[in-house]
């Protein structure tokens, strides 16, 4: 896969199997424009611009990979990614500090994943040992009918099993922009941004927030040991943490002195 021009019609969905009061707090550490909606029991979707993605040397692959990872290394909730652009498409499962598998399809439909990303996403998301298992393999069997669109749509059928509940227009083939477009048009769609430093230690989750930027820094440092700017956003996370975590206790002995905090 070319590093850079992604064409017009790529784009990125990031599924999360929680609702998004649960996954608001982790979208925001990503401090990518992001849209969060939810998406059918117990399912959120997160709609990334396309700035996000396009960027010098970057995979739109290897991209959701590293966002779906971030979400999850500090939760409990699995995260799928689906991805696509003009050669072709396909997935990544997250969950924890479990190793971020995926599976791609080239744009004719041709499998080129392995049978353990199957496995794991069934197994990650719960799903049906012996139904959802023989869908799945239809999906790696070759299939001259079925491009790689139309893969991915076989793998959100297999979801929607599981309660997902895609809104229209969130589908493979479209581009960045339809795609904000639609996730926009949602009832509680909402933009998640980094609120910045001083807005998040001044509120009472402060110190909650240091925690988690630190915990899911640590699991990008574990992770990204060959991946620099993995390893960069890990960083930048787990020093904000600390220092969130740090300004928050300062604050609190201000307080209790009786020297006011600014």
């Amino acid at each position: 896969m070319s590093a850079t021009d992604h064409s017009r019609a790529a784009g990125v969905l990031l599924l999360c199997r929680a609702e998004p009061d649960r996954v608001r707090p982790s979208a925001q550490l990503l401090r990518e424009p992001l849209l969060l909606a939810p998406a059918g029991e117990g399912w959120s979707v997160l709609v990334p611009g396309e700035e996000a993605w396009r960027e010098e040397g970057s995979q739109i692959a290897a991209m959701t990979a590293d966002w779906a990872h971030a979400l999850t290394v500090a939760e409990t909730w699995p995260a799928v990614g689906l991805w696509w652009d003009e050669q072709g498409a396909g997935f990544v499962v997250a969950s924890g500090f479990r190793r971020t598998v995926g599976y791609t399809w080239l744009a004719d439909g041709t499998p080129l994943g392995g049978e353990d990303a199957m496995t794991a996403l069934r197994a990650r998301l719960g799903l049906d040992p012996v139904l959802d298992a023989e869908a799945f393999d239809r999906l790696t069997e070759a299939d001259s009918d079925a491009d790689a669109a139309a893969r991915v749509l076989g793998l959100i059928a297999v979801l929607s099993r599981a309660g997902l509940d895609l809104g229209p227009g969130l589908a493979p083939g479209a581009g960045a922009e339809r795609l904000r477009a639609a996730a926009g048009s949602l009832p509680e769609a909402e933009p998640v941004e980094w609120p910045g430093w001083r807005a998040a230690v001044r509120g009472p989750r402060a110190r909650a927030l240091g925690v988690a930027e630190v915990a899911v820094g640590a699991g990008l440092l574990l992770w990204g040991r060959r991946r620099p700017r993995v390893r960069l956003a890990g960083a930048l996370l787990v020093a904000d943490g600390a220092l969130t975590i740090a300004y928050d206790a300062w604050r609190a002995r201000q307080g209790r002195d009786g020297g006011g905090a600014p």
